[in-house]
């Protein structure tokens, strides 16, 4: 018989038990001759450790007649009643022959690292490439268990876990692994699948594995992750630095054990964009971070300039506009350690061990903005050509980032000096009111906004007070602002009324709107506050254009709101805007602010005006300490919005320096009102000014006498200047003529206008007023 099967059974102590007739057959030794005996006695020389560990493979025996034997045993344990093993069943074939050749070839040559091992985690086949991996031979590690043979790490344990769990649930498993490789010290990524070895009878007997080295493909994900965590974590502010640090917090210690960002002194302020360096390039280090603490191997200081050398990787890659790879031993790589050794030689033993690094240069929008280095020491792996590509991206998103914080560092800078240009460099003086004011503004990313403020002097010794805050942020809302201001002024200056100015300026917006082509209209959107205030009559007329009600505070301490309809915003069109009149006693504070004070996304405004409220009924030394002491009660660290405030204690004209008079329209009459002028300034001690009052008196009288409308009324007021104002009924307003040779007459607002520092007329509830100022002796 070619096939002749046999059994034997052996006990604890390797002693026989049992003889099969096969087994006769096979070996020729009767069961008399063999049974009670040691089993070793059979055997042929030394049985390999993989086999005994298996349990099963190809053993030489003795035949009776002294020849060699070589049979298939396989040997199966035998259980007491308490589970344990009390012998085994060897069963035996003839060997079909040593394993087949061609997939004993393939198993050993494999490109991946293949493994057997026994349900007890024993080794029993290693191919060629997993033991060049582990640098151990397999006769070193068959029969040993896998834990004994490798390093007690989370991913040796790891790789256990995964064993036994094809052991228990008899299913394959697929995982990564990342893991060191003792024989080519460094980390590797791994592919690793395992599966469940069965026999003829489908008893699980072993565990197959084969791991596929994925190193370059885990670290092209882990690269792809970094890009994709840029997204998010690079560029979160609108600074320069800030963004500059956010890609060294990216690059370490992921990427490099040390980075840099050094950027050209031009990008954090200068106004030209200077020539790509040829040779030798200096820049200012703006950020850098280590795996070790304190960056004690930065050889630069943060915010120090320095040169790179022309040969240097980081001067190449300025120069040539690619990332430049750099290994230990290179020339450039030599020459910029020993420089960096150079200038800081404290640093030079937390610079051993470095080998690789690579400088990518910071590019957005066709422009060199700076260098970024990656360098690594305890890292293991040099930078490759994949790297480059890497460094190249990343550098490209961060960049633009870093260029948009130029960009809006530039262009904040302008608002800010445009907006500065057009808000009043010192408040003009006047008698009416003390005032002062602040203006904040915007630390938002939203740029400088449109808030304006001003003070302007009126006739009558009245001024006119002024908030007001454009829609929109930038230079865009900086320069709009300039225009409403510059129109306000040119309204103030004709003297009309709150409610008619800002009629006139909501139509002056729509057209600015209309003449940008009708796509800026809500850019073009503003609210406005325009106030004048009487010291004379000492009352307020006021009309808002949705803006926020002033603030009052009376001399007894109680702050409230004033009632003032808000009325539409500038821009709106066609709605009617409504004027308020108050009476204020003297030493009552009015408070103009624009909105950025009390309104903001994470505030309730009425807690905030309540707030306002309260600091500005608080005891202060002077307006200047109120408007700063209300600014801390009411503000946050960081507003989110431009802010404008702007503080007027009222003053009162007493009696003594008003003289009026009612003047009958009958010429003969101007000598009586010229005769009372010039003994109201003999009163006055102003004796000086009667040659031109009379001659001002007399021409403005007797116009308003022939061209006028009763009642006719002379003022005369003493303020910072001497002014004189004869109101009537008609609302004509008069203007200058050029009289010929032989006119009579058309020359008296002439003189007037010639003798007197300004003129001009007003229109009134009942008519009309014409001034004119003369500045007092000695001023």
């Amino acid at each position: 018989m070619e096939h002749v099967a046999a059994a034997a059974i052996i006990d604890a102590l390797g002693i026989v038990t049992g003889w099969s007739e096969g087994a006769r057959l096979l070996t020729g030794h009767r069961a008399e001759e063999v049974v009670g005996r040691p089993a070793a006695g059979l055997l042929d020389g030394e049985v390999p450790e993989r086999t005994v560990a298996a349990r099963a493979g190809v053993v030489a025996l003795r035949h009776r007649d002294g020849h060699r034997v070589e049979l298939a045993l396989t040997a199966c344990p035998v259980l007491g009643p308490d589970g344990r093993p009390t012998g085994h069943v060897v069963t035996a074939d003839r060997p079909r022959g040593a394993e087949p050749a061609l997939a004993g070839q393939v198993f050993q040559q494999a490109s991946m690292c293949m493994q057997v091992f026994d349900t007890r985690q024993r080794y029993l086949r290693i191919n060629d490439a997993a033991c060049q991996e582990m640098g151990v031979s397999e006769e070193g590690l068959v029969g040993r268990l896998f834990m004994e043979s490798v390093e007690d790490a989370e991913h040796s344990r790891g790789f256990q876990r995964h064993l036994r769990q094809v052991v228990e649930t008899g299913m394959p498993v697929r995982y990564e692994a990342f893991s060191n490789a003792p024989a080519l010290n460094r980390d590797h990524a791994w592919s690793v699948e395992m599966w469940p070895v069965k026999d003829s009878s489908g008893e699980l007997t072993a565990v197959a594995l084969a791991a596929l080295d994925s190193t370059d493909q885990y670290w092209a994900r882990k690269r792809l992750a970094l890009l994709n965590e840029a997204a998010t974590t690079i560029g979160t502010t609108l600074d320069v630095v800030r963004t500059a640090e956010e890609l060294v917090e990216l690059l370490v210690p992921k990427y490099a054990d040390f980075a840099s960002v050094d950027l050209l002194d031009w990008v954090l302020g200068a106004d030209e964009l200077p020539m790509v360096p040829v040779d030798d390039v200096v820049v200012r280090r703006v950020a850098h971070g280590s795996t070790r603490e304190g960056v004690l191997g930065a050889a630069v200081h943060l915010g120090e300039t320095h040169l790179y050398q022309a040969s240097s990787p980081p001067a190449r890659a300025l120069r040539e506009g690619r990332a430049v790879l750099c290994q230990a031993g290179e020339p450039g790589f030599v020459q910029w350690l020993a420089e960096r050794d150079a200038r800081s030689p404290e640093g030079r033993p937390y610079r051993q061990g470095v080998h690789s690094m690579i400088a990518v240069p910071l590019r957005a929008r066709g422009i060199t903005l700076g260098v970024a280095a990656c360098v690594r020491m305890a890292h293991p792996d040099d930078y490759v050509a994949d790297d480059a590509v890497f460094a190249e991206e990343l550098a490209s998103r961060a960049a633009v980032c870093i260029d948009n914080a130029r960009r809006f560092a530039k262009e904040r800078t302008t608002a800010l000096a445009l907006q500065h240009s057009l808000l009043p460099r010192g408040l003009p003086g006047q008698a009416a009111v003390d005032v002062t004011h602040r203006y904040l503004p915007s630390g938002s990313l939203a740029g400088i906004g449109g808030d304006w403020f001003d003070v302007i002097p009126l006739s009558g010794s009245r001024v006119a007070l002024v908030v007001g805050d454009v829609v929109g942020h930038g230079i865009q809302s900086s320069a709009t602002m300039g225009r409403l201001r510059t129109a306000v002024r040119t309204l103030a200056d004709v003297d009309l009324p709150p409610d008619e100015l800002l009629t006139h300026l909501d139509d002056l917006v729509t057209h600015l709107a209309a003449g940008d082509g009708g796509e800026e209209v809500a850019e073009l959107g503003a609210t406005c506050l325009y106030a004048v205030y009487d010291p004379v009559s000492c009352r307020l007329s006021l009309a808002a254009a949705g803006h926020p009600a002033p603030a009052l505070v009376l001399p007894g301490g109680t702050a409230e709101l004033v009632d003032v309809t808000a009325g539409p915003p500038l821009g709106v069109g066609g709605l009617p805007f409504e004027a308020a009149e108050l009476e204020l006693p003297e030493g009552a504070v009015v408070a103009l602010y624009t909105d950025g004070l009390v309104e903001d996304r994470e505030r309730d405004v009425d807690r905030t005006t309540e707030e306002m409220l309260r600091a500005l009924t608080a005891p202060a030394d002077s307006l200047e300490a109120l408007v700063d002491n209300v600014l801390k009660a009411v503000l946050p660290e960081q507003p989110g919005d431009d802010v404008a405030l702007l503080l007027a204690r009222t003053r009162a004209l007493g009696a003594d320096r008003v003289a009026t008079w009612g003047i009958p329209p009958d010429p003969a009459h101007v000598a009586v009102a010229r005769q009372a002028a010039t003994e109201q300034l003999a009163a006055w001690g102003l004796e000086e000014t009667v040659f031109v009052t009379e001659l001002v008196v007399s021409e403005l009288v007797t116009n308003a006498i022939r061209y006028g409308v009763p009642p006719i009324q002379l003022r005369l007021i003493r303020d910072r200047a001497l002014i004189c104002e004869v109101s009537d009924g008609s609302s004509t307003s008069p203007h200058l003529r050029r009289a010929h040779a032989f006119d009579e007459g058309g020359r008296g607002l002439l003189l007037v206008a010639q003798l007197t520092q300004r003129w001009g007329s007003r229109q009134t509830g009942s008519g009309k007023t014409i001034w004119a100022e003369q500045p007092l002796p000695g001023t």
